[in-house]
C-alpha cells in the first residue's frame, strides 16, 4: 500500500465594503482555516483591514463592522504576503467562490507592480461549494444557514456574517456535504500549532476537546467495509467526482 496524497484545503470567506468590486468596494475581513486530508489543523488566518473608503450602510447589517472599528487596522497590501503564502499550493473552498475571488483579485490588481501574482488562481485552485450544493440539491435554497439546517451544523452563534466564524461553519458544511465525519476529527480551538496564522477578533466554534480520554477502536466488518464501499461510490456520483475519500483511498 502506498502513501496517500496530502490534501491541502483552506476554506475562506470574506466580508467587504459593498456588493461590486467595479464599484470601487473593498475587503474588511478575510478568514481563512486550514484543513489537512479532511481534518482541522487549528492553523487560520484571519484579518480585518482598513478599506480607505465607507462602508454600505447595507452591508454593515449584514456584517456589524463598522467604519470606526478599522480605522487602525492594515491595508491589504500590508497583508497581502502572509495571506498569499497561507493559500498557496492548497485548493480553495468558498460558498460562492466567484464573489470572493473577484474580490482578492481586485485587490492585487490595485497593488499593481508590487503584487506577487495577478490573480488568486496562479496561487491555489478553487471549489465553489455553492455551485456542488446546487448539483446534489437542485431546486432547493443552497445559502450557508440552508445547509447548515440540511446536514445539521450548528449555526447558532451566526447572528452576523463574519469572515473566520463563517469559514469554520462552512468547514463542517464541507464535510458533511462530500460525506466526511465532522465531529470525529476536530482538534480544540484553543489549541492550535505554533504556525498558526492569526490575528485579533477571532471567534471559535466549540470543538471537542482535544485532551478527552482515547476513542475506542471499533474495526469494521467485512459487511460494513462492502457498505463503505457502496456508499462511497454513491457520494462520488452524486457530487459529480468531488468525493475525497474515494480518491485518497484509490491511491492509497
Amino acid at each position: 500500500m502506498g502513501n496517500a496524497p496530502v490534501i491541502r484545503q483552506i476554506i475562506l470567506d470574506t466580508e467587504t465594503t459593498g456588493l461590486e468590486p467595479s464599484q470601487g468596494h473593498r475587503i474588511i475581513e478575510i478568514g481563512a482555516v486550514e484543513m489537512i486530508n479532511r481534518r482541522l489543523t487549528g492553523n487560520r488566518f484571519h484579518q480585518y483591514l482598513n478599506p480607505d473608503r465607507e462602508i454600505d450602510p447595507g452591508a454593515i447589517e449584514v456584517h456589524g463592522i463598522t467604519n470606526e472599528m478599522l480605522s487602525d487596522k492594515p491595508r491589504f497590501t500590508d497583508i497581502a504576503g502572509d495571506l498569499l503564502a497561507f493559500l498557496a499550493d492548497a485548493e480553495l473552498v468558498i460558498h460562492n467562490a466567484p464573489f470572493d475571488t473577484g474580490f482578492i483579485n481586485h485587490e492585487l490588481g490595485l497593488m499593481g507592480s508590487t503584487a506577487p501574482v495577478t490573480t488568486i488562481e496562479q496561487l491555489a485552485t478553487v471549489l465553489d461549494t455553492l455551485r456542488l450544493a446546487r448539483q446534489l440539491h437542485p431546486g432547493q435554497k443552497n445559502d450557508l444557514d440552508s445547509l447548515c439546517k440540511r446536514y445539521s451544523v450548528d449555526n447558532s452563534n451566526r447572528t452576523l456574517h463574519g469572515a473566520l466564524l463563517d469559514a469554520e461553519i462552512l468547514a463542517d458544511v464541507y464535510l458533511a456535504m462530500t460525506g466526511g465525519q465532522t465531529a470525529l476529527f476536530q482538534e480544540s480551538s484553543e489549541k492550535t500549532s505554533s504556525s498558526t496564522f492569526q490575528t485579533s477578533g477571532q471567534r471559535a466554534i466549540r470543538r471537542l476537546d482535544a485532551d478527552r480520554s482515547p476513542l475506542a477502536i471499533v474495526r469494521a466488518t467485512a459487511e460494513e467495509l462492502a457498505e463503505h464501499d457502496r456508499m462511497l461510490a454513491e457520494i462520488d456520483k452524486k457530487s459529480g467526482g468531488q468525493c475525497l475519500w474515494k480518491s485518497i483511498e484509490s491511491a492509497s
